[in-house]
């Protein structure tokens, strides 16, 4: 039997480590890819989200992003474009008052951004950070981190994103969050059940706080394992419609 050098020996197994070391960006492309979510960017999707129906054009770098609902037998529809905010009443275009527009633009704008998750991970605002791998539920996991430069990061760029993406299957299992409006706090997404739209990967999710507030957002995930953790809500999207636009 012939032996290879030893040097060489350990030059393959480097190599062939190193093969294996991916970086966040490179995680983070993955899962948009096996995700289905880089169809998003030319797409027409509607959903139903509790008592209201959201609808979200987006081509070419343009979008419209609407939520429909009814009060007091009116039928408000909130919308966001590349140009800004506006409401409508019974379809006229009504003026909002400067206090509370940015409130309702940010509110409409959240459901539609978790709901086509990880698709806006790679915007130019986002900073990734891949941190050390871990086993959730006896799955092993990538875990990174995701905060938001100032400069183009909204509103809400102070938030903190952290994600778990399964290693085999490069698909977001869990997502945890810390937030600073309203007294601030944090939350941890549970997968629930999932579906495929055109390709597209929709996710429903059980919505836990911690019964601690000490507990930290990089140790959420073994809170939850710990069973330290209370279910708040549950995030369900009914009635999915997907159209690609060519």
């Amino acid at each position: 039997m012939r032996y290879l050098p030893i040097c060489l020996l350990l030059f393959l197994i480097s190599c062939k480590t190193s093969e294996k070391k991916l970086t966040a960006q490179q995680i983070i492309d993955k899962t948009i890819l096996y995700s289905g979510a880089d169809k998003v960017a030319n797409s027409d999707i509607s959903f139903r989200f509790r008592d209201k129906k959201y609808n979200a054009v987006r081509k070419n770098g343009n979008f419209k992003l609407t939520r429909t609902f009814n009060l007091d037998n009116k039928q408000f529809t909130d919308e966001i474009t590349n140009t800004g905010f506006k409401r409508f009443i019974n379809g006229k275009q009504i003026q909002v008052a400067d206090t509370i527009l940015n409130s309702i633009a940010n509110s409409v704008n959240s459901v539609h951004y978790f709901s086509v998750l990880p698709y806006a991970l790679n915007d130019k605002a986002v900073n990734k950070k891949l941190l050390p791998s871990v086993t959730v539920k006896e799955k092993k996991y990538y875990k990174i981190e995701v905060t938001f430069r100032k400069d183009g990061g909204g509103e809400d760029f102070e938030d903190v994103f952290i994600y778990w993406i399964g290693k085999d299957d490069f698909l977001i299992d869990y997502m945890a969050y810390s937030y600073h409006i309203n007294g601030g706090g944090k939350r941890f997404r549970v997968l629930k059940e999932q579906c495929v739209k055109n390709g597209i990967r929709f996710v429903d999710y059980y919505n836990y706080k911690p019964i601690n507030k000490e507990i930290s957002l990089l140790n959420i995930d073994k809170a939850f394992e710990k069973n330290q953790l209370e279910k708040v809500s549950e995030i369900i999207l009914e009635d999915i419609q997907v159209t690609i636009l060519e």
